[in-house]
């Protein structure tokens, strides 16, 4: 996302060393190269006018820490502005899920027809249901959700919700297009009490376009239920038009929230920096992957720094925390210290372990801007497929290869190749990964891997200081 402007400012403070502190004229230079990339990334006109001006008024004068160049202290003034455009200036926990209220919990999902409301609502669910909520800084443990469809005019949208949910592992609740949008919603609310849900997640109607009868409707729905959360879930790849959208909704509905989707695709990003400026809303959620577990909560500050080329560290070890199997790794780290050697039934499980975690390119997005050009070498995709073509290879292995890779001579290589449908080359570049991997784990045989692991509570703490140096 935003590719464009993490370059351009790159440059800029490329151009600017040497120079003693921040002047007009450099700063002119430095803003107009601000404004191209963001209107090339569809942010909204007067969005860019006003971000502008405040950092021209940020910037002119500021004084360059001894530490600092020119072009480094713009960016610390980009960082700042950009975070609270983005709803740092609404409070440190506007971009929190409220929950607060008496049980069940209500949200309500509004937005255009393909969006992606049903499958956020599936998304969140699960979100939910895993206990990533937190309120105040503060987890809230996991939460019993229901979700429903009020959608009884898409073909098929009431059965698409329904194995959404299958797929999440939270409770359906049934209705019918024969229904009315309040009639499924007052059951579906009476059977939240009844069975003491936490939450109810609705999923209502999307149109092609903006009409009066799909926000009277949305808007009688609303004041049936009065959720204490209503989401405008929007296309980041709408562009501009998510601008024109927003605006409808928010002045038809009292929105709580944004939830922006389909961030991993090619949009240029300019939804993110426009919708929450035009609703005045707090973007509170993004979806980063197709998968159920795509789903991220939004800050403000991390999301600048990830646009700026600083990566997002502590998302990506948040990430990390929530997929891999503790467990699992504990017991590989006990039989590494006790001397037990490490094989490729060990590699395999790495290799899921890291598969588990999302999609690569997703993954590379969190760097910072160094370490992903350097790993992107190797686009996402293509990584992708080799993490696939390298299981392929260790599942066509018998478990005896696995536990003693070094009877693999040349005849056992070639039928290993044969049943991935790969070369005898491939087989050999896996093996050669493995050596390298078995290598390291032989060094970390003194107790360096449990280090590793304890350490990384400590990791996400240290990474959330990063730009400190760029605060004022």
């Amino acid at each position: 996302m935003l590719d464009n402007l993490t370059q351009r400012l790159t440059r800029v403070v490329k151009t600017m060393r040497g120079q003693a502190r921040l002047t007009e004229s450099n700063t002119k230079d430095m803003l107009r190269e601000v404004r191209m990339a963001l209107l090339e990334a569809d942010v909204a006109l007067p969005v860019v006018r006003e971000f502008v001006a405040k950092v021209r008024d940020q910037a002119l004068g500021e004084q360059v820490a001894d530490s600092l160049n020119p072009g480094q202290a713009l960016v610390g003034v980009v960082h700042k502005e950009l975070t609270n455009l983005m709803g740092a200036d609404l409070g440190d926990y506007s971009s929190d899920l409220s929950l607060a209220t008496q049980p069940p919990a209500i949200i309500l999902m509004a937005g255009l027809q393909g969006a992606g409301k049903t499958t956020t609502t599936g998304k969140l669910a699960k979100w939910l249901v895993s206990g990533n909520h937190s309120q105040g800084g503060r987890k809230s443990g996991k939460k019993k959700v229901l979700v429903v469809s009020a959608d009884v005019y898409r073909p098929a949208a009431i059965d698409q919700l329904e194995m959404v949910a299958q797929q999440a592992g939270v409770d359906f609740f049934p209705s019918s297009s024969t229904e009315t949008p309040q009639q499924i919603a007052l059951k579906a609310l009476d059977h939240a009490k009844r069975h003491h849900y936490d939450v109810l997640i609705v999923d209502t109607a999307g149109r092609l376009g903006i009409d009066e009868s799909m926000m009277q409707e949305i808007s009688a729905l609303h004041n049936t239920l009065q959720p204490i959360e209503t989401l405008f879930v929007v296309d980041a790849m709408q562009g501009q038009d998510a601008v024109n959208v927003a605006k409808a909704f928010g002045e038809a509905l009292p929105l709580t929230g944004v939830v922006l989707t389909k961030l991993d695709g090619d949009s240029r990003g300019g939804a993110a920096l426009s919708v929450r400026h035009i609703t005045g809303k707090p973007l509170k959620f993004v979806g980063v992957s197709e998968k159920l577990d795509g789903l991220e909560a939004f800050d403000p500050e991390r999301m600048a720094q990830r646009i700026l080329g600083m990566g997002d560290i502590v998302s990506l070890v948040e990430q990390a925390q929530r997929t891999i199997d503790v467990s699992e790794a504990e017991k590989m780290a006990k039989r590494i210290k006790s001397g037990q050697k490490f094989d490729l039934n060990d590699f395999r499980d790495q290799l899921q372990q890291v598969r588990k975690m999302g999609d690569i390119s997703s993954l590379l997005g969190k760097l910072p801007a160094q370490f992903a050009q350097a790993a992107g070498q190797i686009q996402g995709d293509q990584a992708e497929k080799q993490l696939r073509r390298t299981e392929g290879i260790l599942n066509s292995m018998t478990p005896l290869e696995r536990s003693k890779p070094e009877i693999l001579k040349a005849s056992r290589k070639r039928r290993i190749a044969a049943g991935a449908g790969v070369s005898v080359q491939e087989v050999n570049r896996v093996l050669n990964q493995f050596n390298d991997m078995q290598g390291m784990m032989k060094k970390l045989k003194k107790g360096g891997m449990g280090k590793m692991m304890r350490s990384m509570g400590g990791l996400a703490g240290l990474a959330g200081k990063g730009f400190g140096g760029f605060r004022r």
